[in-house]
């Protein structure tokens, strides 16, 4: 029954991300939004040189680090702007990976916290860096911030390099 419901949610954010035209338009009115350079004023990668995941109208960003050689995968919350550290009263955070016909619920811990907030989530689970590069996979990291809930359907490009430890 999770496995459904989890699908549905997927499939229902993959429906409203094929709606959507990019960012260049006028805005759309739900948190489930693309990541997008076209119009914007903030940075096309995050502080830590990884991909920028746009929460709501721009009210938050979410930088999303994938180290395939540590194995890795960490989210760290971000400010409108995509630059500065936005903490949080969170244990965790979510991200729902959708590749081919398998659909999986991922928790990240928090890191760092301090006064029980935290800015930094992380997960070293093999099979979620697995499932993120997978091609064809969706990614949708579900947060909730001063008690709003946003989700940030995360753009992943194969084709890139991986952060891999080396200074950028």
């Amino acid at each position: 029954m999770r496995q459904i419901t989890l699908l549905s949610h997927l499939l229902l954010a993959g429906v409203v991300t094929i709606g959507l035209t990019g960012c260049g338009g006028s805005p759309s009115k739900t948190d489930d939004h693309d990541v997008s350079e076209e119009g914007h004023d903030h940075a096309s990668e995050g502080p830590h040189h990884g991909t920028l995941i746009e929460l709501g109208e721009e009210e938050y960003h979410a930088e999303l680090v994938h180290d395939d050689e540590a194995g890795t995968v960490t989210i760290y919350l971000l400010d409108a702007a995509g630059k500065e550290p936005v903490a949080i009263e969170a244990e965790e955070l979510t991200l729902n990976v959708k590749a081919g016909d398998e659909a999986a619920q991922f928790k990240l811990a928090a890191a760092d916290a301090a006064d029980g907030k935290a800015a930094k989530f992380t997960s070293s689970e093999t099979d979620l860096a697995e499932a993120f590069d997978e091609d064809g996979a969706e990614t949708v990291l579900v947060v909730t911030i001063a008690g709003k809930q946003f989700r940030g359907n995360v753009k992943h490009d194969h084709d890139h390099d991986h952060d891999h430890g080396h200074d950028h």
